[in-house]
């Protein structure tokens, strides 16, 4: 926890800000929510106990952002859900959006690092 106050108000902007960026996940299709609430959950915990217990009892990311945090990983359906949805951004983005290959390249390289991290560093719960 923060001793400084201007420290614990900015951890707690940063996870304020990360909540409403995983709010805008669950609604937009390829914007990810999860990884946010588990930022926004890392930013209160050094910040603010009470938004850090209100992040993990969230209903339906409560429990994913718990199990994450103990190492349990992601359920292999959650997984390949992300990764569908990676590809299909990536794919929207570089095929309608972006007229440059320099922009494109970017995209492509991002959703690759992207999915390797998902496939290759978090750990899957069967």
């Amino acid at each position: 926890m923060a001793s400084n106050p201007l420290v614990r108000g900015l951890w707690i902007l940063a996870g304020l800000l990360c909540v409403g960026l995983g709010a805008l996940g669950v609604i937009v299709p390829g914007l990810p929510s999860t990884v946010f609430f588990i930022m926004a959950a890392a930013a209160f915990s050094r910040s603010s106990e009470r938004m850090e217990r209100w992040v993990l009892n969230l209903p339906g990311v409560g429990k994913l952002v718990a199990d994450y945090r103990s190492g349990l990983g992601m359920p292999w359906r959650a997984k390949i859900i992300a990764g569908t949805m990676i590809v299909v951004a990536v794919g929207l983005s570089t095929g309608l959006a972006l007229s440059s290959w320099t922009w494109r390249g970017v995209v492509i390289g991002l959703g690759l690092v992207g999915l390797a991290y998902i496939f290759g560093r978090v750990p899957t719960r069967r």
